[in-house]
């Protein structure tokens, strides 16, 4: 029996490379995550996203999958992953499965006997041409790679090591789907679908993203797997809008449970450009995006509210302040987004408010989408000084350096060398923010507890509120006459702001400053009241 109990739920991602290390390799793994999930209990989270931790030569840290059914020995075993997904469950947390099927690792055996050629009985579960035509990798440079053997050109809309599956064969998919059951059988609480927006690709008319059959794949890929559980299901749609989110979270078209779309993510960037080239965020086109996305999905299909994940860089940098308001600016963002109707997902640190990991030099620098843009645009004669200052601002490792347990040596992520250099943990790291009871993390805790009572957060209406300041972000959610006001400076300075009316205030439910409604709102203020 289906329940929708994601529509409750807080998810917390964990990029497992970077989590915790147990066996002190430098590399964090399943029995390291094992060994939190009582902190995670703590901070009231009900499932864990886990990004992908199955057989991988890590080209594209673990999104290249040579083999689905096997756990890549820098994270474990089966039986760890066995015991995770037990001890999770023990705790009232779910385990969600990071899963790519646009595309696998050219190690995976699959493609491996592709390359013999047509008489492989896998050589049609890729995408073969014999001239290219013009699309481009989403890493730069054609999406199609010449083999000489078969002289012919196979498909990969990212890395040269991630050739795409042809989704038009029926063979493949029902591998998928008997993939996709091996997991659900073992009690995991559901996927995260890793560019499923792809899926319906057709290469020939150069369409790649919101193909034709995309959603007919969907319906029969739920039909065949996840809609026979109790799971949650979110498929990762960079081109979705609110009409295309409808056709995926529809409950009635049985497809997915909701999408990440990324609307709101490219706002920093300058317009019909990609995101390497910045511009200052306009809070007031920020709060029209979600606005919208809070409007046009109400009771059509279901939103996920997120600011950070492990492809985007620490929403404290990017759009609060991680130099004077570090704490004060990360519970604004908190509040300003858990109110909202949808399915809130926090990323590993973000409770903590970690922060950016500047890099002076390239060689410093792991993620593959951030070199290649590197060497592609100094070739064009950008400066490096540009460059850095566009991969400190939006390059992935800014998410993926280890988490910050505590002031020790390597923060107490690993006792070896860390495969990614850890952050400055001496003010930020979980130990002071839970003996501080004003930290950023029990802020957290407190929107997860709400989430949980307040039906109005759940299931209300929504509603911009004007507040005469372009730095001011206000809304109202109501339901059956039970009204919550959200205020919000999206400043480091003092704002003043006026509403239409006079709010009377019943009950304080979260604020980062004084329990005090005034005219005048302090630096990042944001506060939540139930009102008359």
């Amino acid at each position: 029996m289906k329940t929708n109990w994601w529509k409750k739920a807080v998810i917390y991602q964990i990029y497992p490379r970077s989590f915790q290390d147990s066996n002190g390799d430098g590399i964090g793994d399943l029995a390291g995550i094992i060994s939190r999930l009582d902190y995670l209990k703590k901070l009231g989270i009900d499932a864990i996203w886990l990004s992908p931790v199955y057989q991988s030569p890590n080209d594209d840290n673990g999104y290249d999958i040579s083999d689905y059914q096997k756990i890549g020995s820098e994270y474990g075993t089966m039986e760890t992953m066995d015991l995770l997904i037990s001890e999770a469950n023990k705790r009232n947390i779910k385990i969600i499965m990071d899963l790519v099927v646009n595309h696998t690792s050219d190690e995976h055996p699959w493609f491996q006997s592709a390359l013999k050629g047509p008489e492989s009985p896998y050589y049609d579960f890729y995408v073969w041409r014999n001239q290219p035509n013009q699309i481009v990798s989403n890493f730069g440079g054609s999406a199609w790679e010449y083999v000489p053997q078969l002289d012919q050109y196979y498909l990969h809309l990212h890395s040269i090591k991630q050739p795409d599956l042809n989704w038009e064969n029926k063979n493949m998919r029902q591998a998928i789907w008997d993939m996709m059951n091996f997991w659900l059988n073992k009690g995991i609480g559901g996927f995260r679908l890793d560019v499923i927006d792809l899926i319906g690709k057709e290469p020939d008319q150069e369409i790649t993203k919101n193909g034709p059959r995309l959603h007919e794949l969907l319906q029969e890929m739920n039909q065949k797997t996840f809609g026979h559980y109790d799971v949650v299901t979110v498929g990762e749609t960079w081109g979705a809008t609110p009409e295309i989110a409808q056709l995926y979270s529809g409950e009635e078209r049985q497809e997915l449970s909701m999408v990440f779309q990324f609307e709101q993510i490219g706002l920093d960037k300058q317009a019909g450009k990609r995101k390497w080239d910045l511009k200052k965020l306009d809070p007031q086109e920020l709060h029209q995006v979600l606005s919208k996305w809070q409007i046009e999905l109400a009771g059509k299909g279901w939103n996920s509210l997120f600011w950070n994940n492990h492809d985007l860089p620490r929403i404290i940098s990017r759009w609060g302040d991680d130099q004077n308001f570090r704490i004060l600016s990360g519970k604004m963002l908190a509040i300003y987004l858990h109110f909202m109707q949808g399915t809130p997902y926090i990323y590993q640190g973000e409770e903590i408010g970690m922060i950016n990991h500047p890099v002076t030099d390239i060689s410093e620098v792991d993620d593959i989408e951030s070199r290649r843009m590197y060497q592609e645009r100094l070739a064009a004669g950008y400066t490096n000084a540009e460059l850095l200052d566009s991969i400190n601002a939006k390059g992935r490792d800014n998410a993926r350096h280890p988490m910050q347990w505590d002031s020790s040596s390597n923060a107490g992520f690993t006792t070896g060398t860390p495969w990614l250099p850890v952050g400055d943990a001496t003010e930020i790291n979980v130990a002071d923010s839970l003996a501080d009871p004003e930290s950023l993390f029990y802020t957290y805790q407190k929107l997860i507890q709400l989430r949980k009572s307040e039906e109005t957060i759940i299931s209300g209406s929504y509603q911009v509120v004007e507040t005469g300041n372009l730095q001011v972000l206000a809304y109202l959610r109501e339901l059956n006459n039970d009204k919550i006001l959200v205020v919000v400076n999206f400043s480091a300075e003092k704002q003043s702001y006026k509403l239409n009316f006079k709010p009377e205030v019943r009950e304080w439910l979260i604020t980062n400053y004084q329990e005090q409604i005034s005219e005048d709102l302090k630096p990042y203020e944001a506060f939540a009241v139930r009102i008359k």
